[in-house]
């Protein structure tokens, strides 16, 4: 089994990075092949609306030079996509959201290729916004017929500086439990997942 995290925050090593990890350690503990990308702070264009994938149908974008192709290849290859962004302004990163536009049409265009897919989404805080962030990657995950656990709260971590997350100490716990919940359902599904409703 593989997962996929994907940081929409630009700072290395930053609060939403460690927010990610926290989430991957009881995947990485059950055997599962784990990889964590920063997406935030690299080239990512948002979407042209030009339809093309529909056209080509090769689970690419049309838009070269810049990451998204690499990214989405292994958004394909994931049995669990775990999304994780900062708050902008009450909202995911504009890298974010440039993955989730593209990300949803070429799937929706190459035969909805992210169905039974399992989707979760993690934000880091300062103070106010993190419901927002988390509902616009959760919408990627909905539309796209994936299936999206619940944990014990809202997948939150509140903190500024960097690090500031560690002291946050419900949320590591959620993250741990998120993490615990991914795995249990992945190995649960993936007998069923090509069966999954179209």
């Amino acid at each position: 089994m593989y997962v996929v995290a994907l940081s929409g925050s630009p700072r290395k090593g930053g609060n939403t990075e460690t927010l990610l990890r926290h989430v991957l350690e009881p995947l990485q503990e059950g055997g599962w092949e784990t990889e964590l990308l920063r997406i935030g702070g690299e080239p990512m264009r948002g979407c042209l609306a030009c339809r093309k994938c529909f056209e080509n149908k090769n689970r690419r974008c049309v838009i070269e030079g810049d990451i998204f192709n690499g990214v989405v290849e292994k958004m394909f290859r994931a049995d669990a996509i775990v999304l994780g962004s900062p708050t902008y302004f009450t909202d995911v990163t504009a890298e974010m959201k440039a993955l989730i536009d593209r990300a949803g049409y070429v799937s929706m265009a190459n035969g909805r290729a992210f169905t039974g897919k399992i989707g979760a989404a993690v934000v880091a805080v300062r103070r106010a916004g993190a419901l927002q962030a988390f509902d616009t990657m959760n919408h990627l995950f909905l539309i796209s017929r994936m299936i999206v656990p619940g944990s014990s709260y809202w997948n939150v971590g509140v903190g500024l500086a960097p690090g500031d997350v560690e002291k946050d100490t419900e949320g590591l716990e959620n993250m741990n439990h998120l993490g615990r919940a991914i795995r249990w359902l992945g190995e649960r599904t993936a007998p069923y997942r090509d069966s999954y409703p179209r």
